[in-house]
């Protein structure tokens, strides 16, 4: 479980750092095709929920019992801040099929009635875009393709793609933080790699959110 509890933690080091931002030759894993959700494995919204409020608790108490000595719980203010994070991530990784296209400089997620994840890597460098949405900007972490989406007031999207060595099993780790909230939410869905039917159609909402199909892979 990738699980980050504590923002002070996380915020420690850059999200993406120039490392990661610079690759040498081909992207260093292919996670090219179609996949389909995997129920069986993965994070269960409300059980992720309980254990951030938990450990949301437990370090209000042990801040006010330093400061005062007073151990009531977390403020409701900063349970539903850490609710409405659950709800978000939930509706981010609601998708059942992911369409990842790549080439040798750009590489797009199209999800289901959601707009696609776009990372571009030029010259060895990944490049940041923007959008209506917010700025994206994409690094390779090993073998691991990170995304990290900054949205207005504060909001943030991290996802964290990773490929099986067999290439048939796809994970992906995504982490919802706020500056209106003391913790991020992080859950962690798994996806199987599915052959498309001929004739099958895929369709993503693109982001002058026009709806657009096609019997192929779309790359924004």
């Amino acid at each position: 479980m990738l699980l980050c509890l504590s923002i002070a933690a996380c915020s420690a080091q850059p999200v993406i750092n120039d490392e990661m931002m610079h690759i040498e030759g081909a992207m260093p894993a292919d996670l090219s095709g179609s996949w389909q959700r995997n129920y069986l494995r993965g994070d269960e919204v409300n059980a992720v929920l309980y254990r951030a409020y938990y450990q949301l608790g437990r370090s209000s108490r042990d801040l006010r019992y330093a400061r005062s000595r007073d151990t009531s719980p977390a403020s409701s203010k900063d349970m539903a801040s850490v609710l409405a994070l659950a709800r978000l991530a939930d509706l981010i990784t609601r998708p059942d099929v992911l369409t990842i296209s790549q080439t040798e400089y750009e590489l797009s997620v199209a999800r289901e009635d959601d707009y696609a994840i776009f990372c571009a890597f030029y010259d060895g460098l990944a490049k940041a875009t923007d959008s209506d949405y917010g700025t994206e900007l994409c690094g390779w972490d090993g073998s691991h393709l990170v995304s990290h989406l900054v949205l207005p007031d504060g909001l943030e999207v991290i996802h964290r793609f990773t490929v099986s060595e067999d290439g048939d099993e796809l994970r992906v780790v995504t982490t919802v933080s706020s500056s209106a909230s003391p913790v991020p939410f992080t859950l962690q869905r798994f996806y199987t790699k599915f052959e498309r039917l001929p004739g099958e159609f895929n369709c993503i909402e693109t982001l002058s959110m026009k709806r657009v199909c096609s019997t192929g892979e779309i790359v924004p």
